[in-house]
């Protein structure tokens, strides 16, 4: 009596750790994975291989990472460690030596060489058909798309410079190519990402920017929310408002400002003029009245006195921004800024960080008061069994900003609608709004300036 025997599949674990930009490193890997035949495996205790794509950036995420791979080595699967942290071999292999592979970022190929190594090739009749701009880890009715890989600056506080290297941008016809593939996808938001944003194609030297850019995502059809993050406080921001103003991208800015202390911002050699950034926001304001800004602080930066931290305080209050992210200094392996002067006791850090969340908080509340009674074009992101919605405004990023809470949908709506809602109750952080009606295009997706 004969038993047929089918090939062994090999399956791949994935963890990915840390900001958007290794959301979309461990998209691109696990579309080639799936291409070349390997299957994806949630549970990690039958998965052949375990891949954590690690975030290094700063000490807790240091820490979650190694939580992560600990985790992934007590399910018995080989753990190959990847991404930001792996550019620091040394530093793994002392806390986790028997891990399999450890292999800094960027190195796609040699992270499919490994796995094929550690658990051998699919058979052929395995491989998958992948869309051209991938999987997404990402509901799919919105997409992170990177536009460039590392960093030309040097701040004093960062070394993303040298775990991933200088500026590489994409072709504007290779991110139109994505692009288009993921509108005909019926990706509905398109979230554009880099180190720097507003340094893209400077590496190139003949003209391409952001700005030519935008110009092309314009073509778009149907045109989806185009929003910019990560957008470095550069010249070109200013020329950037305009689009917003004319709904090309959303009016919607995530410019890290990271302090407002001329003394300070120089120690950490990031822009300095902070009085000039307080009359550029209001130039961006008077060009485009409902621009939402978001910015990122750092408190207690090594020399920090009393005196800096207030003028962070005077900027926050002055500048009214819609949405702020703080995080007490955190010293990163290899940085500059741990040998300067100054060191701020680590309680300081987190006090000041609480102080300037608690002035930011107010400043919501009363920015989003504002928007009671005022009805907006929402994209649903969640709808529970219960038809309570989960939706945000071209004002609100997904995972890092507020949301929007709808509790009596009108009629069928399915995550990745456009619906028309009024707000009628805020808080510091989110809305709740009355559904008007599902504007959900089928031939385009119209983008509602007022």
């Amino acid at each position: 009596m004969s038993t047929s025997t089918h090939p062994h599949i090999p399956r791949i674990g994935v963890v990915s750790l840390g900001c958007p930009k290794n959301l979309v490193d461990s998209q691109r890997l696990i579309s080639a994975l799936l291409a070349m035949g390997y299957k994806l495996e949630n549970d990690f205790k039958d998965a052949d291989v375990v891949l954590v794509n690690t975030c290094g950036f700063i000490e807790p995420a240091v820490e979650e990472s190694f939580d992560a791979i600990y985790d992934a080595q007590s399910q018995g699967a080989p753990v190959v460690v990847m991404g930001c942290l792996g550019a620091q071999k040394d530093k793994v292999l002392a806390q986790y030596p028997d891990v399999a592979a450890v292999i800094g970022p960027g190195r796609r190929a040699t992270v499919l060489r490994t796995v094929e190594e550690l658990v051998g090739k699919p058979p052929a009749m395995a491989r998958q058909s992948v869309p051209s701009s991938g999987v997404l880890l990402t509901p799919p009715h919105y997409s992170y798309l990177k536009i460039a890989e590392g960093c030309r600056h040097h701040c004093s506080f960062c070394i993303i410079p040298d775990l991933r290297g200088s500026l590489r941008s994409r072709s504007i016809a290779n991110i139109m190519a994505e692009a288009r593939d993921l509108v005909a996808r019926n990706v509905r938001e398109i979230m554009i990402i880099a180190q720097d944003s507003s340094d893209y194609g400077a590496d190139f030297k003949d003209g391409t920017n952001l700005l030519k850019l935008c110009d092309a995502l314009a073509t778009l059809q149907p045109h989806p929310w185009i929003r910019l993050h990560y957008v470095y406080p550069s010249k070109i921001v200013d020329d950037l408002i305009p689009y917003m103003r004319d709904g090309v991208i959303v009016p919607y800015l995530d410019v890290p400002l990271q302090h407002a202390s001329p003394r300070i911002l120089k120690l950490m050699k990031r822009p300095g003029n902070i009085e000039h950034t307080l009359e550029r926001i209001n130039a961006w304001r008077e060009i485009c009245p409902d621009i939402s800004i978001r910015s990122n602080f750092i408190t207690g930066f090594p020399g920090e006195t009393d005196q800096d931290f207030n003028e962070l305080l005077d900027f926050v209050q002055k500048a009214r921004l819609d949405r702020v992210g703080t995080f007490p200094y955190s010293d990163v392996e290899g940085a500059q800024a741990n040998d300067f002067e100054g060191a701020v006791p680590e309680e300081i850090r987190q006090e000041r960080a609480q102080i300037l969340m608690e002035l930011q908080e107010q400043i919501s509340k009363e920015k989003l008061q504002q928007r009671i009674g005022h009805t907006y074009d929402m994209i649903v992101d969640h709808v529970s069994e219960e038809g309570v919605m989960v939706a945000r405004t071209k004002y609100e990023a997904p995972d890092i900003d507020g949301i929007v809470n709808i509790y009596e949908p009108q009629g069928d709506v399915h995550e990745g609608d456009i619906i028309r809602a009024t707000v009628i109750e805020s808080t510091a952080h989110d809305m709740t709004a009355v559904m008007e009606e599902n504007i959900t295009p089928r031939t385009h997706i119209p983008f509602k300036m007022g």
